[in-house]
């Protein structure tokens, strides 16, 4: 195929175009970190039909990228990889694992026996740096099968529908694990500062944050019609992102979210260092993050991680500030 990588698999014997399979089966984060691969595989094999196993959660997002072609429904509890993948008729010509380094994601793909297989963990694969950005990670695997991939080619479109709270800041206080949530009652000293500057503030909370939201809004004084739990649709939840003040967050989702629609942000770092998953360097996404000798935190642990907790709401205002002065 023209424009594609040496050993590109030709066109499957039963005369459909061939199919190209990436597996990622993990959350909005994660998927929104691997756009900028998605998108180099989408230019290389533009005749292949690019299907990606991910959760069934996503596929608004998925939609959005502009790089996918069908989603094929793939998920397991917490960050592990699904044993196999509910794929259907010849092998895929192409098969691509964007989820891990190791035996666990790489033998659901080649149990499908895939013409070519790229990976960290195949015979020819490149080798995995643990501390890499994982924006940086994937392009990088791809590179090394001749495949261009540009890590800042993440941007999504404006959704259609209109921000709920148009200018708002919004607070999400919650994150995939307790480890990364820094405390809501210091959530609500940012929001009460920032009210009593005239601004409007808005929290948001996925659908087992509903507890967390409500605390923190009742502690924020705001009103119902500023809190947005239960889980914001795509639409509405990207929209209320692409038009916001500022988004304050921890390393979550959300904050990916922030930097795919170019919106301001303020984001809280630990035990993870930012160097790892943190924006783009850009004035107009702030990052915090203070380590210790302590920095040996679990992402997934179940206490806010020391680093975290070494920010102080000062420390967001400040950051706040600086997105305003932001050129």
């Amino acid at each position: 195929m023209a424009g594609a990588p040496a050993g590109t698999p030709g066109a499957p014997d039963d005369g459909h175009a061939p199919r190209l399979l990436v597996l990622r089966a993990l959350g909005l984060g994660d998927l929104l970190a691997g756009v900028p691969a998605l998108r180099a595989l989408r230019r290389a094999y533009p005749g292949h039909e690019l299907v990606l196993a991910g959760p069934a959660g996503l596929a608004p997002v998925v939609a959005a990228t502009g790089a996918v072609d069908r989603l094929l429904p793939a998920a397991a509890p917490g960050r592990a990889v699904p044993r196999a993948l509910d794929w259907t008729g010849p092998p895929p010509d192409l098969a691509v694992d964007l989820h891990g380094n190791g035996p666990a994601s790489h033998r659901p793909l080649a149990a499908l026996r895939p013409r070519r297989l790229l990976a960290f963990a195949a015979a020819d694969g490149p080798p995995w740096y643990a501390e890499e950005h994982e924006r940086d990670r994937w392009c990088r695997l791809l590179t090394a099968y001749g495949i261009d991939a540009d890590p800042t080619d993440l941007l999504l479109p404006r959704p259609r529908v209109p921000s709920p709270a148009p200018g708002a800041v919004v607070l999400h206080p919650g994150a995939g694990a307790p480890s990364r949530c820094w405390p809501a009652e210091r959530y609500a000293t940012v929001a009460e500062t920032l009210r009593a500057r005239g601004l409007r503030v808005v929290v948001t909370g996925g659908p087992d944050e509903n507890d967390l939201v409500a605390r923190l809004a009742k502690d924020a004084g705001l009103p119902d019609t500023d809190v947005f739990g239960g889980g914001l649709p795509y639409d509405r939840l990207s929209a209320l992102v692409a038009d916001a003040h500022a988004v304050i967050s921890g390393d979550t989702g959300i904050a990916h979210l922030a930097v795919a629609h170019a919106a301001p942000s303020v984001t809280l770092f630990g035990p993870v260092p930012p160097s790892r998953w943190g924006p783009p360097p850009h004035p107009r996404h702030q990052v915090l993050h203070h380590p210790g000798p302590d920095d040996d935190g679990d992402p997934h642990g179940d206490t806010p991680d020391p680093a975290l907790l070494r920010i102080s709401a000062d420390d967001v205002l400040h950051a706040v500030d600086a997105l305003s002065e932001a050129p």
